[in-house]
This record gives structure tokens, C-alpha cells and sequence, in this order.
């Protein structure tokens, strides 16, 4: 896919939308694939629409815009577009989720540990070390 001249707007709007900087969108080494999915799945006149009108995200959006920028939010969150049915982009944006990163988890199933590799006492790193309880 190529890069186009309204990557830019698109990473300053998803970062505006998600609460995450410019760089931590960019490491995620999806900012071209998401501005290719929602240009698509909005269609051109949304998509310019969104990326020309929505300065701030606010109770004054029309109803369109605010599902044009739920739907972006969405896709950066969770490595999908909202359905019905929502559709999985890759494996490495589901692993790639903003929800991950927000939560300070890894993605489940994308450890390298392997299967049962949480639950044994060994696996605990990072910000969760010190967390104690039954995970239940």
C-alpha cells in the first residue's frame, strides 16, 4: 500500500481519538494499514469528512462523524473493524491492540511462552509482577 499525503492527518486524528501519542501509533507498524482499512470501509466522502472536520472529539458530532470516529478508535483498540461481524485485520493487529497496551498485558496467545505459560509463577513480568490473586 502506498503512503499518502493524508497519513499524517489520519495519525494526529487517531492519536486525538485514542489517547495514545503519534510515535506509539507509529511502533505499532499499522498506521498505513488502518488509513487504508478506514478510508475503505468509510468510503471517500466519510473519510475526508472525518479527517477534514473532526478537530476535537465531542458531544457536538453529528451522528455519522461520531460513528465514522468510534469505528477508527475501534479498528486502533482492538485490531478490528466493527461489524456485524467485526473483521480481524491480521494477527499482528490483534497482538498490536491499543487494549493491550492500555492494560499493560501482552495480547493472549502471542507470548512466546506457549500454552499455560501465565499461569506459572516464572512467567510473571513487567508492571503485573507484584499483582497477587486468583486471576478469577
Amino acid at each position: 500500500m502506498p503512503i499518502t499525503d493524508d497519513l499524517p492527518r489520519f495519525t494526529d486524528l487517531s492519536a486525538r481519538l485514542t489517547g495514545f501519542d503519534e510515535a506509539s501509533l507509529e511502533a505499532t507498524g499499522l498506521t498505513e494499514v488502518y488509513r487504508a482499512i478506514a478510508a475503505q470501509e468509510l468510503g471517500d466522502e466519510r473519510y475526508a469528512r472525518l479527517l477534514r472536520e473532526l478537530r476535537e472529539p465531542d458531544d457536538a458530532m453529528d451522528g455519522e462523524l461520531r460513528e465514522a470516529a468510534q469505528a477508527v478508535t475501534y479498528l486502533w483498540y482492538t485490531g478490528s473493524w466493527p461489524g456485524p461481524p467485526a473483521t480481524v485485520v491480521s494477527p499482528r493487529a490483534y497482538a498490536q491492540g491499543l487494549v493491550w497496551k492500555a492494560a499493560g498485558l501482552k495480547a493472549p496467545a502471542t507470548d512466546p511462552g506457549g500454552y499455560g505459560s501465565w499461569g506459572e509463577a516464572g512467567a510473571r513480568t513487567g508492571q503485573d509482577a507484584g499483582v497477587e490473586g486468583s486471576g478469577r
